[in-house]
């Protein structure tokens, strides 16, 4: 079973793994490499960019795609970088990748690929309005979206819209799957879902992805199967509290009444049995199915 994680697991792993054998720019590099390598790649791309290491993996990316022959184009949502970010950014750009600024006026709708690399797992809060009307800008075109790690405007936690998030054709999960990608709204803004390994160091398990064959072994007897928002209104005593900790708030009941729930959120499940996590999700596809085609 592959591991899903929470958001600080996955912070503390990545850094582990860089102070004891594997480089940030490295890791970069391959986050940037197994996004290539997931993708069909074809006609006008586009890799939006934000200021943290997530468009550090776009600038990566570009830098991949003009070696392979591509000509994309990169279209900033800030001016700052990361200092792993600034790297790739100067290697892709000497290798001749046009470098823009963009805004709501943008015509994103003249690329067959837009690559979301503005926000990452580690994003939380609120979204900046300007940052949101770009979202929304790509969210009305009609291209093909990968989005690089996480939706940006995901929560990375629960899978909260914060308020806003980018609807993708595909999510490419960056060295393991997190809980964000499987609850609340996730599923309704991610389409096809994915994890590339780069080699992080997993400093501890957590949670566990199951296929939909294993979810039968938990919907049988002293199981309660009931869908998110019915959940919420018979057993969530805080609703905001359900919604913003779902995995704390499901295992508490589960522990209480000795029961396994599977908790639906339209395409992907949460299952607790007791002090164990799984979740299960529609959205990802076979070893054999996770080459994009057009």
């Amino acid at each position: 079973m592959e591991n899903v994680i929470s958001v600080k697991n996955m912070r503390e792993s990545d850094a582990f793994t860089i102070n004891t054998s594997v480089s940030s720019k490295e890791l970069m590099h391959r986050a940037a490499l197994g996004v290539y390598n997931s993708v069909g790649w074809r006609g006008n791309i586009a890799v939006v960019t934000g200021s943290g290491n997530n468009g550090g993996d776009g600038y990566a990316l570009a830098s991949i795609l003009a070696d392979k022959g591509y000509s994309p184009v990169i279209l900033r949502t800030s001016e700052k970088f990361s200092e792993d970010g600034l790297y790739y950014y100067k290697e892709c750009t000497q290798k001749g990748v046009k470098d823009l600024l963009c805004d709501t006026y943008t015509d994103f709708s003249q690329y067959d690929i837009i690559v979301d690399c503005i926000l990452g797992t580690g994003f939380s809060g609120r979204l900046r309005s300007d940052i949101a009307e770009v979202i929304e800008a790509i969210n009305r075109s009609n291209s093909y979206v990968v989005s690089v790690d996480i939706n940006s405007g995901l929560n990375g936690s629960n899978g909260l819209l914060q308020p806003v998030a980018i609807r993708s054709d595909l999510t490419v999960s960056i060295g393991y799957y997190k809980t964000g990608m499987f609850l609340n709204q996730a599923s309704q803004y991610i389409g096809r879902l994915l994890n590339v390994d780069i080699g992080i160091k997993l400093l501890k398990k957590q949670y566990y992805l199951i296929s939909k064959e294993e979810l039968n072994h938990f919907t049988g007897y002293n199981s309660v199967n009931i869908s998110a928002d019915d959940f919420a209104l018979k057993y969530a005593l805080d609703e905001n509290e359900f919604r913003t900790k779902p995995i704390k708030t499901v295992t508490k009941e589960s522990v209480d009444s000795k029961k396994i729930f599977v908790i639906d959120f339209g395409g992907s499940k949460l299952v607790v049995d007791q002090g164990y996590v799984y979740f299960q999700s529609d959205r990802i596809k076979g070893a054999d199915e996770k080459y994009t085609s057009f």
